[in-house]
């Protein structure tokens, strides 16, 4: 990735039989370090073109970036007695920012060219986050799958290594001076105290990587905490490499056991569901293998290999590799509406992104470092930098600012025109008109934003973080109804129906969801581990139900899956049971059906009428609710079920009544949902007998 200089000090003893001699000074050229960045870089591509799996390249990567620039700070403070801060971070802003400025801004004419209109919104979003180095921070919040492969993997979020490593690049200098400062207070060597450091911070964030990767994999792939220990090592390797003196032979093998090891790291290891725990040591450890290696000089040396003038090259171009990769494969996926390449389309993304790695390092890299030589103020490489990332940003800026603006723009034509969006009621009994054309509303573009006021920031649907409930509340305090609505995201999309029909009737509704953790007395789980945050907030919502004492709680009754269909779980049937026992009547709707794809994406590609936009009800949904017949359930216990809204004809549709269903495969937009609200509230009534 970054395109750091492989000048570092040298092992000792890198002398084989018959080879010329290889200890050098201080500062001599590494050319393994190149080969193996070189190796890295092939891998990820490579793994993430035809594989769809995650190599433990970027692993390596971070472990030469902590190896590279702890060497460099130390040598810094050795020299001079501080480090530069302006200096180094203009230096880094510098070489890095031009390739990523260009990339982004090609990402986004890219993305505004080939790919669906559902996924401008990330796509800008997560250029923001990848000009400001935080893209690891973004995608860990959104829970995002890197390796996802569908038609909506996005073309930016490799960029979560590269945010860790400018996080990085903040820390590490701030760490050596402490270091050095505690050495001068001790009367210390520096490396001695440095390398203190290093082992400490190692340990520190090893341990929380091995916790956090067994309770939320997820999350932790993207942790910068649960990383920095790669790094750590890497700075490790460098403080202990000139100390250390290896025989020719267990050379020869040290380096070809790397390199194996390294190839074969993505191929034995699920590496996307295991990493970054304690298995990165494999790749982490065959890299530092392969650096104690060094260069042989002999002609059986995986050195040799490594130093072939073709890997020098594709070392050369590793940064800008990296960049250009994952958004040309993601792009080629998505016009070819394919989920893993061809052996010939997986060629073709390789050699286009040669091509244009090549181009930027030659425009950006090299062109803009010849701009900025040997200018003596910082200001005019820091402006250099800064200008590089500038189109990119003012570009997502402007195109953002354009969208909201349709948005605005088709809400006001929606509210004056309410009868070119009838949604739900064209499915209700004695609907005669005719439906006119508009277009979707909302617009695919803007579908991930119309999840319900609930869901907005300050709202009250709980993220998976949380351990308490977070109640929004409608209505009067003296109303002559109180419902409680409570559940996991299936349940909190009922939210807009519920508040207009509660409004409309003089209700009160107090809403407590959060994400994937269902209103169960079992065990939740996210993915294959436990969700530990869901039980605690289960037993905060059955705490403040008891003092709201409401005449209805409302909660899904049942959960639809494509893989498993639909069941009761038996955790639902207990939670009912205990609200019958403090005399607290139960509303259960059952769960609504699974698209085979994104909705929003679907009618952008396909449009609104679309054979490809619809589902068959049986893909998640049982042909009998399964709760009927179903022994257990409390007489205060009622149900209803909705999905002839969804389903006519035992068809799902993606849009009803000029109105996108879904904003994604399973989630209800906030507008379908308020056209449900005339049937929700007379359901609640009927069963009720209000």
């Amino acid at each position: 990735m970054t395109a750091a200089p492989t000048s570092l000090p040298s092992a000792p003893g890198d002398n084989a039989p018959g080879a010329r001699p290889t200890v050098a000074p201080r500062s001599e050229y590494r050319p393994e370090v190149q080969g193996l960045r070189a190796v890295a870089v092939l891998l990820v591509a490579v793994y993430h073109i035809w594989l769809g799996r995650v190599s433990g390249g970027v692993d390596v990567f971070l472990l030469i970036t902590g190896f590279l620039i702890t060497g460099s700070l130390l040598r810094s403070v050795e020299r001079q007695g501080r480090i530069r801060y302006l200096a180094f971070w203009t230096r880094l802003l510098n070489r890095l920012a031009p390739s990523a400025g260009l990339v982004l801004l090609g990402i986004l004419t890219a993305s505004a060219l080939w790919l669906p209109t559902a996924q401008w919104r990330d796509v800008i979003a997560e250029t923001f986050a990848a000009a400001l180095y935080h893209e690891n921070w973004y995608l860990a919040t959104n829970a995002v799958d890197y390796l996802a492969r569908d038609s909506s993997i996005s073309p930016v979020q490799h960029f979560w290594s590269l945010s860790i490593q400018g996080q990085f690049y903040l820390l590490w200098p701030l760490l050596v001076t402490l270091a050095a400062v505690i050495a001068r207070w001790c009367g210390q060597p520096l490396r001695r105290v440095v390398m203190v450091a290093l082992v400490a911070v190692m340990a520190g964030s090893l341990g929380y990587s091995v916790w956090i990767t067994a309770t939320n994999q997820a999350w932790a792939y993207f942790d910068t905490g649960a990383r920095l220990w790669e790094l750590a090592l890497g700075g490790i390797l460098a403080i202990v490499l000139p100390h250390l003196a290896f025989s020719p032979r267990l050379r020869l093998a040290m380096g070809w056991v790397g390199l194996v090891g390294l190839v074969s790291c993505g191929l034995l290891l699920q590496v996307s569901t295991l990493f970054p725990g304690w298995i990165a040591l494999w790749p982490t450890g065959a890299a530092v293998l392969v650096i104690l290696a060094g260069t042989t000089g002999s002609r059986f040396g995986a050195d040799r290999l490594l130093t072939w003038r073709p890997l020098d090259y594709i070392g050369d171009l590793s940064y800008a590799l990296y960049l250009w990769h994952w958004p040309v494969l993601a792009i080629y996926l998505s016009v070819a509406g394919r989920t893993v390449a061809s052996l010939h389309g997986g060629l073709l993304v390789l050699a286009v992104s040669v091509a244009l790695a090549a181009a930027t390092k030659w425009l950006m890299e090299d062109g803009v470092g010849r701009l900025t030589r040997g200018r003596k103020s910082l200001l005019w490489p820091l402006a250099v930098g800064v200008a590089c990332l500038l189109p990119a940003v003012t570009a997502a800026g402007v195109w953002e600012s354009r969208l909201d603006r349709q948005e605005q723009a088709q809400v006001e034509t929606a509210d004056q025109q309410r009868d070119r969006y009838p949604g739900a009621a064209v499915l209700m009994p004695g609907f005669s008109g005719t439906l006119p054309e508009a277009p979707v509303l909302p617009s695919p573009v803007n579908a991930h934003n119309d999840q319900g006021d609930n869901k907005e920031p300050g709202g009250c649907h709980d993220l998976f973080e949380a351990t308490t409930a977070t109640p929004c509340v409608d209505g009067p305090a003296d109303a002559e109804r109180t419902l409680v609505l409570v559940g996991q995201s299936h349940a909190a999309h009922w939210y807009t129906a519920l508040r207009d029909a509660a409004v409309e009737r003089g209700w009160r509704l107090v809403s407590m969801t959060k994400d994937a953790c269902q209103f169960s007395t079992e065990p939740s789980y996210r993915g294959e581990d436990e969700y530990l945050e869901c039980e605690p907030w289960n037993q905060d919502v059955m705490r403040r139900i008891a003092d709201i004492d409401p005449d209805l709680v409302i909660t899904t009754a049942t959960r639809s899956s494509a893989g498993n269909g639909e069941s009761v779980l038996d955790g639902y049937a207990q939670r009912w049971r205990e609200l019958d026992a403090m005399g607290i009547p139960v509303l259960g709707i059952r769960d609504t059906p699974r698209m085979a794809t994104s909705a929003a994406q679907c009618v952008a590609e396909h449009g609104p009428d679309a054979a490809e936009c619809t589902t068959d009800f049986t893909r998640s949904l049982a042909e009998v609710p399964p709760y009927e017949g179903m022994a257990g359930v409390p007489a205060s216990m009622s149900f209803i079920d909705l999905n002839d809204y969804f389903c006519p004809q035992r068809r799902c549709q993606s849009v009803i009544g000029n109105v996108l269903v879904y904003y994604d495969d399973s989630h209800i937009t906030a507008t379908y949902s308020a056209t449900l609200a005339p049937v929700v509230g007379a359901e609640i009534e009927r069963v009720t007998g209000w």
